[in-house]
């Protein structure tokens, strides 16, 4: 189980920044509480544009906190991609625009900000963190977090702790559910998030648009506003019992199955948290059918791990940036 760090922050002003590939959520907290928040879609132009949003949303969740950032101890910023530690620069983040490149993203919203310190780590890691310090995952000392919604993260947590490994413990998303299958975002066949992120649904979807099938899928899009398969335009498709969308979403949970299953079986864990925009919007009943479809293929079948939807929901990512940010002062002083 989570155990609190050294250090104590009661009192001070800490905001967190979930970066995603549909939206920018920030949250500003005090001692582990949210007394303010700020949502914004992400902008599909370039780097330059979602960082100066970035900054935006610290300043927005701090007018809803009634707060000055003279006040903010720490940004904490959660962002897709490959994070070099320390320096706060972003790369390899297929799903956001101008990512891909490497970006000076802490840097950056660091001098947008005047100077306060700002902290960046992969944000599914940074969800894990919350989940494990203030969500479900304080409960257990053992658990594998996945979120699906752009694309598919997922952290390791073992013994109490978040595993880095070389970086990349815990990348579900990136692991084989089929070899020589779908085309993935990071330019590989087969991976879990090629059926089961929102990005890969969304192409998958046109594909078959394209060949003459019948969806509500679009106009959906359309009568929202939306210019994307957002989460939302998903569960409300499935809402509609739209068949593209029921056959989308049925292979996305049939290869969460195999991906979970086989983590479970190689670790042994005593719980999977599932998250991110996705889950979040399509619920309990999704996690139930991911059981189920785990449980056909465990090694031991009568000792499954506990399933559990994330307690922190949309919050997670941001929260999760806050105890990373806080978690980094207490180690290093700020």
């Amino acid at each position: 189980m989570a155990r609190d760090w050294r250090c104590s922050l009661v009192g001070e002003l800490v905001v967190g920044v979930d970066l995603g590939g549909t939206k920018i959520q920030a949250v500003a907290t005090v001692g582990g509480e949210v007394v303010g928040e700020a949502r914004l879609p992400t902008p599909t132009t370039d780097a330059a544009e979602v960082t100066a949003e970035v900054a935006r949303i610290v300043k927005l969740a701090l007018d809803s906190a009634g707060a000055e950032i003279t006040r903010v101890l720490a940004v904490g910023i959660g962002s897709p991609g490959a994070v070099v530690t320390g320096t706060g620069h972003v790369s390899k983040a297929a799903n956001v625009a101008g990512f891909t490149d490497d970006v000076a993203l802490g840097p950056e919203v660091a001098r947008v900000l005047g100077g306060v310190t700002v902290i960046v780590e992969n944000d599914v890691r940074a969800a894990v963190m919350g989940e494990l310090h203030r969500g479900t995952g304080r409960h257990y000392g053992n658990f594998l977090g996945v979120f699906v919604g752009s694309g598919v993260g997922g952290g390791l947590v073992l013994g109490g702790r978040l595993r880095r490994g070389n970086g990349n413990a815990g990348e579900i998303g990136h692991t084989t559910v089929r070899p020589g299958g779908r085309e993935c975002t990071c330019g590989k066949r087969g991976c879990l998030e090629a059926y089961a992120g929102r990005v890969s649904i969304e192409r998958r979807a046109r594909e078959h648009v394209a060949k003459g099938r019948k969806t509500k899928l679009f106009d959906i899009m359309e009568r929202k506003g939306r210019d994307r398969l957002t989460s939302s335009v998903i569960g409300e498709a499935l809402d509609e019992d739209d068949a593209l969308a029921v056959e989308l979403i049925g292979k996305a949970v049939s290869a969460l199955g195999v991906a979970l299953s086989n983590a479970q079986n190689l670790l042994d864990l005593e719980a999977i948290i599932l998250g991110g925009g996705l889950v979040d919007r399509l619920g309990e009943s999704f996690v139930r059918k991911v059981e189920e479809e785990t449980a056909k293929s465990l090694r031991v079948p009568e000792s499954p791990p506990a399933m559990h939807l994330s307690e922190l929901g949309d919050h997670a990512g941001a929260i999760g940036a806050t105890v990373v940010a806080e978690q980094m002062l207490c180690r290093y002083g700020g």
